[in-house]
């Protein structure tokens, strides 16, 4: 409680955003642009698992919770970004800027589990297909999704209890443009080496168990598609995992470098331009990384556009008659 009484700062200013008005609106433009594009290619994805009966699949079930994941994900972010630039200033309340802190360490969490979750689904489809039914049922996809979900929130409660307790008592400029745990942390008046030491073990819980699960589940998927005689079937596992993997290597490569690799001070534009991948640009590309290769996806829209079309036709043809 002494060391909290030490907190005096009451908002932050977020300064890594553009500061010239003309950059601002532009930014404002394209910002906005990039938000309702995540929103609508996530929404695409829910919505045709949801309608589609051949998509009715754990890794379509999966596909679809990521997409809820990130809809909120994005929406943890990039709205507040979008008022600030309107605005044309960054100052955030301190009760703010925590709440948005707490919100997306969690869902951050919640989709580098999620990720692992989803390649251990492959490793069974693709190296045990005769018991893929039976090991990935409705109550496996429901324990790994309680697990994703769960443990990600309790250590963020962990990180946000940790960060509460500490003295914010000098600057109050992030050089940032959302409030991020290893950001905020700089800010405060404890030992930076505590600080760090702190972000690192956080990260260190979460990080390399997902990672781990989901190397040894390729490296075991690799091992079995390089005994297949079957080219048609190497083609269609490769199909499967190709856009996972590319997923997981632009979303944990950028994760890692901003939390597990210590650095000093608070000034540096590396924060957010790494922030910038996997806030803006990876949530941006996933909708369209599972669905550019995807031909069952493919159907599924091809099939609902000719059934709205159908839909529209049946609708006219009784207004004319």
């Amino acid at each position: 409680m002494a060391s909290m009484n030490l907190t005096t700062v009451t908002e932050f200013i977020l300064v890594g955003l553009p500061s010239e008005r003309k950059t601002q609106i532009l930014v404002f433009v394209v910002i906005l642009l990039i938000y309702l594009l995540t929103i609508m290619g996530n929404l695409v994805i829910i919505l045709l698992v949801w309608t589609d009966s051949s998509l009715h699949t754990p890794m379509y079930s999966f596909l679809s919770q990521l997409s809820t994941l990130e809809i909120c994900y994005v929406t943890s972010t990039l709205p507040q970004m979008l008022a600030h630039l309107m605005a044309g200033n960054g100052t955030i309340s301190f009760t703010h800027c925590v709440i948005q802190m707490y919100i997306a360490s969690c869902l951050g969490g919640t989709e580098c589990l999620l990720l692992a979750a989803m390649a251990y689904d492959r490793y069974l489809a693709i190296c045990q297909p005769l018991l893929y039914s039976i090991a990935m049922g409705k109550w496996r996809q429901f324990q790994l999704t309680f697990i994703s979900w769960a443990s990600a929130f309790f250590l963020g409660s962990v990180n946000l209890g940790y960060a509460l307790s500490l003295p914010f008592c000098g600057p109050n400029h992030i050089n940032h443009f959302f409030c991020e745990l290893p950001v905020v942390l700089k800010l405060s008046c404890a030992d930076p080496h505590v600080t760090d030491n702190t972000i690192f073990l956080a990260s260190a819980l979460l990080l390399p168990i997902p990672i781990s699960v989901i190397l040894i589940s390729y490296g075991l998927i690799l091992h079995s598609v390089l005994q297949m005689q079957s080219t048609s079937r190497w083609q269609k596992a490769f199909s499967t995992c190709a856009s996972h993997l590319i997923v997981v290597t632009m979303f944990y490569g950028t994760v890692v470098s901003m939390y597990m690799i210590p650095r000093s001070g608070s000034t540096s534009d590396f924060d957010k331009q790494i922030a910038v991948f996997y806030i803006v640009i990876t949530l941006l590309l996933n909708p369209i990384i599972y669905t550019l290769r995807n031909k069952d996806v493919h159907a599924a829209a091809a099939k609902m556009l000719g059934r709205y079309c159908f839909d529209q036709k049946k609708l006219n043809n009784a207004q004319n008659k």
